[in-house]
């Protein structure tokens, strides 16, 4: 079949499973709907020109994608995703469980090329992007539907393709940029420089806040918008160190107060009706609440994986309401742990209450903090961060010079972004300071573990990645 050729992906044997699999379920997504079934169509010469000719099936291979991520890879909020996993790295989470585990090789900074989570981040990310580009491809073909909704779709799926070259470059350095579905092409693909990386993700970024609707046309804020991917492009000029451009799409999400209202109450932060939230993931039915609670929380004591580490709990200043609400403390024998408990519910309970938060208002107010002051516009940047501090039950900033400033900054990402999505990791890399925060606390950290070993089976199957990332 045609569709076979044009939907196998080029970067390892386990992408073209992955990438195979997601075509079949696309399929299957797309067959269970009664337009697409009554064309007639024998199933032995359904293409994927088929599904972008239908509203319904079009946007099933789009959700598609978003279930995906949810639910593996580097965004999925399991207990394998960066969130957890990238806290063990760093600094926000002691890991209590065998040794046997790849979140121990995490904790202890012993990843090695070989480490399944390794691959597997890689594989999920690739294949995800490959899929988006299916979704261009199928879209910009499609004869039949309407032009507003090929923009929404073509939006969204340049969308993804920045989000996850994005996350996979913070990861692993300098990594291909996959713009088609070519196999022949993808299979040997070379790595770029990341500021090459950095102009294609912008890019794919501006030109999805020119094609996606500016409101949200979907309950739950779980379709991402223009304002969806300017939030991502403040993130994404931020760690590009292009501050004013960073301040300035934070300021175009935080301007727009219709929709993204400020909230007071910490607990109401992680619900699914917050108004501060950007983006989230709905969960996979109606009776289940997010991954989150379920890979962070813990009811009895002491831990059998992961808590918080005694760093992250005493880097909470006296009276910070966000310790109180966001943590909870667990005890036995006279000793106690503290989990993350952003998300309050493990697992299924009805009513659902919880969905997962990829970016929220918060982070905009940081993001323009760092921005200002690192232009040296102190006196934003002080109104931006107090506005955490504020929240949280602090008082305003005692930072005066532009180095305290950015220090007091990355202070306030800690105590308030923690075990979401590798903020930490990120946040100290970008500061350069990983080396002056991990190497006293982390007895294994070595300055090479700024970034990931590239996947092992990923240089053997393509030599146009090689070389190995340093200390590898």
């Amino acid at each position: 079949m045609k569709i076979l050729h044009n939907y196998l992906f080029g970067l390892s044997a386990l992408s073209k499973r992955a990438c195979i699999l997601c075509f079949f379920s696309l399929l299957i997504l797309a067959i269970s709907c009664d337009e697409f079934t009554e064309v007639g169509m024998p199933v032995t010469e359904l293409n994927t020109n088929a599904v972008f000719e239908q509203k319904s099936t079009a946007n099933a291979a789009m959700t598609n994608i978003y279930a995906r991520i949810r639910d593996n890879g580097m965004l999925t909020g399991k207990a394998s995703g960066i969130g957890r996993e990238m806290a063990l790295y760093t600094d926000e989470m002691a890991w209590y469980g065998s040794s046997a585990i790849s979140s121990a090789n995490f904790y202890n900074n012993t990843v090695l090329p070989s480490t399944l989570t390794v691959s597997d981040w890689w594989n999920q990310g690739y294949s995800c992007i490959y899929a988006a580009n299916a979704v261009l491809e199928g879209v910009s073909a499609s004869t039949s539907l309407a032009h507003n909704d090929k923009d929404q779709l073509a939006g969204e799926a340049k969308f993804v393709r920045g989000l996850l070259h994005f996350y996979l470059m913070q990861l692993y350095g300098e990594i291909p940029y996959v713009a088609g579905t070519d196999y022949t092409v993808n299979k040997s693909l070379p790595r770029l420089a990341e500021n090459d990386l950095y102009e294609f993700i912008i890019a794919d970024l501006e030109a999805a806040t020119e094609l996606l609707p500016p409101d949200y046309f979907t309950p739950g804020r779980v379709r991402p918008t223009a304002d969806v991917a300017k939030a991502l492009l403040a993130q994404v000029h931020l760690n590009h160190g292009d501050w004013a451009t960073a301040a300035n799409y934070a300021s175009a999400v935080l301007n727009k107060t219709e929709v993204y209202a400020w909230q007071d109450d910490l607990n109401a932060v992680f619900l699914k009706e917050s108004t501060t939230a950007i983006w989230q993931f709905a969960p996979r039915n109606a009776t289940r609440n997010t991954d989150e609670g379920t890979a962070l929380i813990f009811n009895s004591a002491p831990p059998t994986v992961a808590a918080l580490s005694d760093g992250l709990l005493n880097a909470f200043e006296p009276g910070d309401l966000r310790k109180e609400n966001w943590t909870r403390t667990r005890t036995s024998g006279g000793n106690t742990w503290r989990h993350a408990y952003k998300y309050k519910k493990l697992g299924s309970a009805t009513p659902q209450t919880e969905y997962s938060i990829v970016m929220r208002l918060a982070e905009m107010y940081l993001i323009r903090a760092e921005a200002r002051a690192q232009q040296g516009e102190l006196s934003n940047a002080k109104e931006d961060l107090n506005k955490i501090r504020n929240t949280a039950g602090l008082g305003n900033t005692t930072a005066n010079s532009r180095e305290e400033l950015l220090d007091a900054i990355l202070r306030e990402r800690r105590v308030e972004l923690f075990t979401e999505r590798a903020h930490r990791f990120m946040d100290l890399k970008r500061a350069g300071k990983l080396d002056d925060y991990l190497s006293n606390t982390k007895p294994s950290w070595d300055t090479s573990d700024r970034l990931l070993p590239l996947p092992e089976s990923e240089l053997q199957l393509n030599p146009q990645l090689l070389p190995q990332n340093p200390g590898y």
